[in-house]
C-alpha cells in the first residue's frame, strides 16, 4: 500500500462517485469481526493513518469522519491532524452518531455502502432500518476499497496446530456436542460460526494468523453428524487433518464458504448470532434462521475447574516475569541508563518469554509515560516515544500468551518525586479497583451493574474513565472475549449474566490529558462465595500476581479495610511467587510486598 492518506480519500471519492454511492462506511473489521485484523483487512487504518483498534470511518463527496470512543480521542486528534478527516467523539453529547449523522445529511433515494463481507448482521439491519426512516438505501455487495490502485498483502496462511493435554480439560468431540445439544434445542439443523475465538475452543486448535491472539482464519459450519472447516488450503498437515477426520471435522476450502452456505437446503433451519456473522455470510440458502449468541461463547466464558488450575500457574509465571522486569527497571533507572517506552515493551517481552509454555504476547505493551499514560490505549512507536526521565508516573498495561492461560495487567508506578495529586488520583483508582475486588453478588447477576462498584469512589472525587471497567479474558485465546462486561454502558446488553468460571478484567483509571494516566488492573474470576435459603452467591478470586506500588498511596484516603485488602493480597503475591524468583527479582518482590 503506497498512497497517501489524501491521495487515497481522492481516488476512493473517484470509485464511489462511480458507483453512485453517496456514502462509504468502512469498519474496523474483517470477515471475521475481529478486533486485531490481518493487513490486508487493515481497510480504515489505510484510509485514516488511525492505528486504533476500534472506529468507524465515513466518507462522502465533501466529508471525511472518523467515530471513536473516549479511549481514543488523543490518540485520534494527533494521527488525524491534517489529514482532512474530522474527529467525531463517540459519546459526547454534543456528537451525532454515525447512523444520525448520515439520517441528517442524506436524502431519500441516496445510497449508503460498506462490505457486506466486513459488517456484522446487526450492525447492517440497525443501519438499513435508520436510512429508511428517510428514504436512502444501503449498498453491501461491493468491495470499493479493492478497486483501489494499490496492492494489498496476502491473507495469513500460518499452520495451525493442537492445544492438547495436559491444558486441555475437554475434548473436541465433547465440546462439538455441546453446541450441538444446543442446536437441537433450538430446532437447528445448521449453525454457521466465523467467530475465530469460538472456531479454535470448539476444535482445540490454535494459530498465529492474527496479531496477539493464538486464532486462526477460518469459519465452521456445523450440523447434526459432522463439521466443515473452511480453511485455506496448506494449513493444516496431513496428521491433524486425519485427526480431524476422525472427530467428524471435514475441511474446505476457505473461498468456497459463501458458495457451500448458499447451496444448503432451502428447507433447513440456519443458528446464528447476529453480531458475530457479518451480513454476507449470513445470507444462505436456508429460509429459516435461528439468531441467538452463539453457544460456544457462552461455554468458554465459563473455564472448567482445570482450566483455572492452569490459569492460577500461568499467573505465577507471568507474576515472575514481573518481578524480574520490574527489578531490572528500578535498577537500571537508578544507575542513570537511559530508558524508553520502546525499551520497556522489549524487556517485559523478553521477560515473559523465559518463562514455561510462553507463546506471545496478548495484545501490543501499552508503555506511557507522563502524558503518553493518558491515553488508554496508547502505543509507543520507532516514530513517537517518549524516555522515562524526570518526574511521574510510568503506566505499564501488558500481558501474555501462554499455553495454559492468558494474562492482562496493568500497574502504575513512580518516576522520581511525584505530587500529592497524582497520590491522590492514584490512590482513588486503587480504591475503586479494590471495591470490585471485595464483590459478593447472585449468580447470574448482570455484569455490568458491577461497574458502578468501581465507579463510586471517583465519582465522589469528581472523576471518572471513557472506557469500560472490565471485559471477559479467554483461555489461551483473545485477551478480550465476552459475554460479560463491566460498564455501566453496556446495561442493556443481553447475556451479561455472570456465571461460575468466567474469568474478567477489573482495570478503573483516571485520565488527565497531557498530564499523567493511572490505571490499575488485575484478572478476576468468578467463584462461589455462599448458597443458603435467601440466594446463590459469587465472588472474585484475584488471579494476577504482581505488587501494586505502594509509593504511590496516600494512605490517609484509605478505610481500614482497603488498607487490610492490599496487605492481605500482597501477602498472597508474596507466598505464590517467592519460589518462582531469585536475585534482585526476590529482592524486589519482598520490598514492594510490604505490609503498609
Amino acid at each position: 500500500m503506497s498512497l497517501s492518506i489524501a491521495q487515497g480519500l481522492a481516488q476512493f471519492r473517484e470509485i464511489m462517485a462511480s458507483a453512485q454511492i453517496s456514502a462509504w462506511i468502512v469498519p474496523s473489521a474483517d470477515p471475521h469481526l475481529s478486533e486485531y485484523l490481518p493487513e490486508y483487512w487493515k481497510q480504515r487504518e489505510y484510509l485514516s493513518g488511525f492505528t486504533g483498534s476500534v472506529g468507524t470511518l465515513l466518507i462522502t463527496a465533501d466529508f471525511a469522519g472518523l467515530w471513536v470512543d473516549s479511549r481514543y480521542w488523543e490518540q485520534a486528534s494527533l494521527q488525524l491532524e491534517g489529514s482532512g478527516i474530522t474527529l467525531m467523539k463517540l459519546g459526547d453529547p454534543d456528537v451525532l452518531g454515525l447512523n444520525e449523522w448520515l439520517c441528517q445529511q442524506l436524502e431519500a433515494g441516496q445510497s449508503v455502502g460498506f462490505n457486506g463481507m466486513i459488517m456484522a448482521l446487526k450492525q447492517a439491519r440497525q443501519l438499513a432500518q435508520d436510512l429508511e426512516k428517510v428514504g436512502a438505501n444501503i449498498v453491501s455487495d461491493q468491495d470499493l476499497f479493492d478497486q483501489l490502485a494499490i496492492t494489498r498483502p496476502a491473507l495469513p496462511r500460518q499452520p495451525l496446530y493442537e492445544h492438547k493435554a495436559p491444558f486441555v480439560s475437554e475434548s473436541r468431540a465433547k465440546k462439538l456436542q455441546k453446541v450441538r445439544r444446543q442446536m437441537q434445542q433450538g430446532g437447528a439443523d445448521y449453525h454457521f460460526i466465523s467467530a475465530l475465538d469460538d472456531i479454535a475452543w470448539i476444535l482445540n486448535l490454535r494459530g498465529s494468523d492474527v496479531d496477539y491472539n493464538p486464532v486462526f482464519l477460518a469459519h465452521l459450519l456445523i450440523n447434526a453428524e459432522h463439521a466443515q472447516l473452511f480453511i485455506h488450503e496448506g494449513k493444516v498437515d496431513d496428521a491433524l487433518a486425519q485427526t480431524l477426520a476422525a472427530d467428524g471435522v471435514e475441511l474446505i476450502d476457505y473461498d468456497h464458504c459463501l458458495s457451500v452456505l448458499q447451496s444448503l437446503p432451502s428447507e433447513s433451519t440456519m443458528l446464528i448470532d447476529p453480531a458475530r456473522v457479518t451480513l454476507s455470510m449470513s445470507q444462505s440458502s436456508c429460509k429459516k434462521t435461528i439468531e441467538q449468541i452463539n453457544p460456544s461463547q457462552l461455554f468458554k466464558s465459563q473455564k472448567t475447574a482445570q482450566d483455572l488450575e492452569h490459569v492460577r500457574q500461568a499467573m505465577e509465571q507471568d507474576g515472575a516475569a514481573l518481578c524480574e522486569f520490574f527489578a531490572w527497571f528500578e535498577q537500571a533507572l537508578g544507575q542513570g541508563e537511559t530508558i524508553s517506552e520502546l525499551l520497556i515493551d522489549e524487556q517485559i517481552c523478553a521477560a515473559r518469554a523465559r518463562q514455561e509454555h510462553y507463546i506471545c504476547p496478548s495484545f501490543a505493551t501499552i508503555a506511557g509515560f507522563n502524558g503518553n499514560g493518558a491515553m488508554p490505549h496508547y502505543r509507543a512507536t520507532p516514530e513517537s516515544y517518549a524516555y522515562i526521565q524526570g518526574d511521574g508516573l510510568l503506566l505499564i498495561d501488558s500481558g501474555g500468551q501462554y499455553l495454559n492461560g492468558t494474562t492482562d495487567i496493568t500497574r502504575v508506578v513512580p518516576v522520581g518525586e511525584i505530587s500529592a495529586a497524582q497520590k491522590r488520583d492514584y490512590t482513588t483508582v486503587l480504591k475503586g479497583m479494590i471495591a470490585l475486588s471485595q464483590a459478593v453478588f447472585p449468580v447470574g447477576y448482570p455484569a455490568p451493574l458491577l461497574d458502578t462498584l468501581a465507579r463510586a469512589p471517583l465519582w465522589r472525587e469528581g472523576l471518572d474513565y471513557g472506557h469500560g471497567t472490565g471485559h471477559g479474558v479467554g483461555y489461551f485465546l483473545n485477551v478480550h472475549e465476552g459475554p460479560q462486561v463491566i460498564s455501566h454502558r453496556a446495561y442493556s446488553f443481553p447475556n451479561t449474566q455472570m456465571q461460575v468460571g468466567m474469568i474478567t478484567s477489573n482495570e478503573p483509571g483516571v485520565y488527565r490529558p497531557g498530564q499523567w494516566g493511572i490505571r490499575i488492573e488485575n484478572l478476576v474470576c468468578n467463584v462461589p462465595a455462599e448458597r443458603n435459603e435467601f440466594v446463590e452467591t459469587l465472588k472474585f478470586e484475584t488471579l494476577t500476581l504482581c505488587p501494586i506500588d505502594t509509593r504511590c498511596i496516600e494512605k490517609s484516603l484509605m478505610t481500614a479495610g482497603e488498607v487490610e485488602w492490599l496487605n492481605n493480597y500482597h501477602q498472597e503475591v508474596l507466598r505464590r511467587l517467592r519460589p518462582r524468583v531469585t536475585g534482585v527479582a526476590l529482592a524486589w518482590l519482598e520490598l514492594r510486598t510490604q505490609a503498609i
